[in-house]
């Protein structure tokens, strides 16, 4: 699984992007949001990596963010990686946040490609999830174990808004302890 790349910026067009990786060139699908903030030279890209029956898929992101919204939309029925793009080319992550948190379906609608049907699932599936958005967790290694912990406290079964409740009490600055203090604070809550 390819989860980043480090390179030089040999091809650009605002859907995708060819970057040299020592030698190697990938081609990998950027939204129009990396795009403008995409230099010239060195790029240091997030990827998530689709592999299909008939292809293998590099979609790219200069933020961690950006690549948690796009992971979390094409696991909803329907939304598939173009439109999971789309709202990554629209929105920034904290704007779809406010979306998703207002409910404004309308919003959501603005999106090529998302009809009132989509709207609504994209919208009830995500609710909960602008929490995340809005505290994108940046490189710093607190945020990182809390990010890493999350996730693990995620695949035990906890809801995410308790996990984040039981997180910004815990005082640990790395994952292990951070898991630690919150399962204790998660069970009392």
């Amino acid at each position: 699984m390819i989860v980043g790349l480090k390179g030089r910026v040999v091809y650009k067009e605002p859907s995708f992007v060819h970057v040299d990786v020592s030698g190697v060139v990938y081609e990998v699908f950027i939204s129009l949001q990396s795009f403008s903030a995409l230099g010239s030279d060195e790029v240091k890209l997030f990827t998530s990596h689709i592999i299909r029956e008939d292809a293998q898929l590099l979609y790219g992101f200069l933020e961690m963010g950006e690549k948690r919204l796009f992971e979390r939309l094409i696991k909803i029925s329907g939304v598939g990686p173009k439109v999971a793009m789309a709202i990554c080319s629209t929105f920034t992550p904290s704007q779809f946040a406010m979306v998703i948190n207002n409910k404004d379906i309308s919003g959501v609608q603005r999106v090529p490609g998302i009809g009132p049907k989509s709207a609504g699932r994209i919208l009830v599936e995500l609710s909960g999830f602008d929490t995340e958005l809005m505290a994108t967790p940046s490189a710093e290694p607190r945020s990182l174990a809390a990010s890493q912990a999350c996730e693990a406290l995620e695949s035990l079964g906890f809801k995410k808004e308790k996990i984040l409740k039981a997180l910004s009490s815990c005082n640990g600055s790395d994952t292990a302890s951070l898991v630690k203090e919150a399962l204790k604070l998660l069970q009392t809550i």
